[in-house]
C-alpha cells in the first residue's frame, strides 16, 4: 500500500480583481446601456438625437447676448447670427419674479418670506428634527403675511390670537365633547378676529409697520410661489377631511362630501377661476371688498382637496380589514384609531399620489393669467411681450419660466422620493 501525503493550505489565497467588464464605467455601460441587442440599438439612437439637439440649440446659446436694451439692439449686436436675446432677462428679471407694481425698494420683503419657508417647513418635511421648530412654524404664516402684504402688525397679532384662543377652548372641552368644543372653538376665534378687527380699525392704519402693498400689486413668480405653498399647505387637511368623511357612516356627512368632490372633479378649474372673479362677487353684499387673491385661493385649494380626498381615500381601501378591527380591540374611539393607526399608514401608501396632485396644482397656479393676474406667465403675455422693447421674445422669457417650474416640481419629487424610501413604503 503505497504511502499517501494530504497537504492543507495555512493561509487564504489572495483574492483577484473582477474582470475588467465587471467593474467600474464598463459594467455600468453594459448593464444599462448595452443589456442586449434591443437596448443596445436604442442606446445608439438616443446618442444620435441627443448630438443633433446639442449641436442644433448650442449655437443659440453660445451666441446669446445679455447687455442690450432691446429686440432691435440684440439682433444689431447678433448680426444675422442664431443666438438668444437673454438680454430681457436682465432688464425684465424683477418683473418676473415680482411683477412690474410690487415696489422696488420692497423685494427684501418677499425673498425673505420664501427663505425662511425652508426653516418653517424643515420640522414638517424632516421628522427627525426636534419638535421645538415646529413653533416657527406655526408662526411663519402671519409672518409672511406681514412681509409679503405689509400693513400694521396688528392684523397678523390678532389672527394668530384667533387660532390659539380657539386651539385653546378647543383643547378644554374636547374631553366633554367633541362637538361642543368645535363650536366653541369657532366662536372664540370669531370673537378674537371681530374684537382686533375694530382695535386694528381705530388705531391700525394710521401706524403700519411695513408699506402696504395690496393684492393687485402682486405678480410674477412670487404670486405662482404664494398660490402653490398655500394652496397645498391648505388642500392636505380638507382632503383627508373629505375622504373620511366620504367613507362615514353618517349618512348626510357622506352625501355632501360625495357630491362636493364629483362636482369638484367634474368642472375644469379654469371654470371654477372664473367663478373666483366674476360669479362669486353677485353673491356678495353691495359694497362687500373680498380680495381677488383670496377668492383664488379659496377655489385652487378646493379643486385640489377634492382630487387629494380621492388619493387618501385609495390609500384608505388599500389597509387590510385587520388594521381596523385591532384598533377596535384596543378599545380606541374613532378619532384615536384614525389619528394612531389608520390614518399614518394610509397617507404613507398615498404619498405618490399626493406629490402628484401638489405637482399638478403647482402647475396649474399659471392659469390665473386667463383672469387677469399677473403670475409669470401672465407677466410674460402681457406687459413684456406688449412692449414695444421686447415684442417678439418668446423662447428665452418660457424657457426661463419653465426652469423655475422645473427646480421646484424637480425638488418636490426628490423630496417624494426620499420620503418613500425613508418610511419604506413597500413594507407594511
Amino acid at each position: 500500500m503505497s504511502d499517501h501525503i494530504s497537504f492543507v493550505r495555512t493561509e487564504q489565497l489572495p483574492e483577484l480583481p473582477p474582470p475588467a467588464r465587471e467593474q467600474g464605467v464598463v459594467k455600468w455601460m453594459r448593464e444599462n446601456l448595452f443589456a442586449g441587442p434591443v437596448n443596445s440599438a436604442l442606446t445608439v439612437v438616443s446618442i444620435f438625437v441627443i448630438f443633433q439637439l446639442v449641436t442644433g440649440v448650442w449655437p443659440w446659446f453660445a451666441n446669446s447676448v445679455w447687455n442690450t436694451d432691446s429686440l432691435s439692439e440684440c439682433r444689431q449686436v447678433l448680426d444675422g447670427r442664431t443666438g438668444a436675446c437673454f438680454s430681457v432677462l436682465t432688464e425684465r428679471w424683477n418683473q418676473l419674479l415680482f411683477g412690474f407694481k410690487y415696489p422696488s425698494s420692497e423685494y427684501w420683503r418677499p425673498a425673505l418670506a420664501f427663505l425662511l419657508l425652508l426653516p418653517a417647513a424643515a420640522p414638517v418635511m424632516f421628522f427627525d428634527l426636534p419638535r421645538k421648530l415646529l413653533a416657527f412654524t406655526a408662526i411663519y404664516p402671519f409672518l409672511a403675511f406681514h412681509l409679503i402684504w405689509g400693513g400694521t402688525v396688528l392684523i397678523p397679532i390678532f389672527a394668530m390670537a384667533g387660532f390659539v384662543g380657539a386651539y385653546l377652548v378647543f383643547s378644554g372641552l374636547v374631553s366633554r365633547s367633541f362637538l361642543w368644543a368645535s363650536v366653541g372653538a369657532v366662536v372664540a376665534a370669531l370673537v378674537i378676529w371681530r374684537v382686533g378687527g375694530m382695535l386694528t380699525g381705530m388705531i391700525g392704519p394710521d401706524n403700519p409697520t411695513l408699506v402696504s402693498v395690496p393684492s393687485r400689486d402682486m405678480g410674477g413668480f412670487m404670486l405662482n410661489m404664494i398660490l402653490g405653498v398655500v394652496c397645498v399647505s391648505l388642500s392636505l387637511p380638507l382632503g383627508i377631511v373629505l375622504a373620511l368623511g366620504r367613507q362615514s357612516d353618517m349618512p348626510i356627512i357622506k352625501i355632501i362630501c360625495v357630491v362636493f368632490i364629483e362636482f369638484i372633479r367634474g368642472v375644469p378649474l379654469i371654470t371654477l377661476l372664473f367663478v373666483a372673479n366674476v360669479v362669486l362677487a353677485y353673491f356678495l353684499p353691495p359694497g362687500t371688498t373680498f380680495d381677488l387673491i383670496l377668492r383664488v385661493i379659496i377655489m385652487i385649494t378646493l379643486f385640489a382637496s377634492a382630487y387629494i380626498a380621492e388619493v387618501i381615500r385609495g390609500g384608505l381601501a388599500a389597509l387590510p380589514r385587520g388594521q381596523y378591527e385591532a384598533a377596535d380591540s384596543l378599545g380606541l374611539d374613532y378619532p384615536q384609531a384614525m389619528r394612531l393607526i389608520i390614518l399614518p399608514q394610509a397617507l404613507k401608501i398615498s404619498i405618490p399620489g399626493i406629490v402628484n396632485v401638489a405637482v399638478g396644482l403647482f402647475k396649474d397656479t399659471t392659469l390665473v393669467s386667463v383672469i387677469s393676474m399677473f403670475d409669470i406667465v401672465g407677466m410674460i403675455r402681457g406687459p413684456i411681450l406688449a412692449s414695444t422693447a421686447w415684442n417678439g421674445v418668446y423662447w428665452e422669457l418660457f424657457l426661463f419660466a419653465a426652469v423655475l417650474f422645473f427646480i421646484v416640481c424637480y425638488g418636490i419629487s426628490q423630496y417624494s422620493q426620499w420620503l418613500e424610501r425613508r418610511l419604506a413604503t413597500d413594507h407594511r
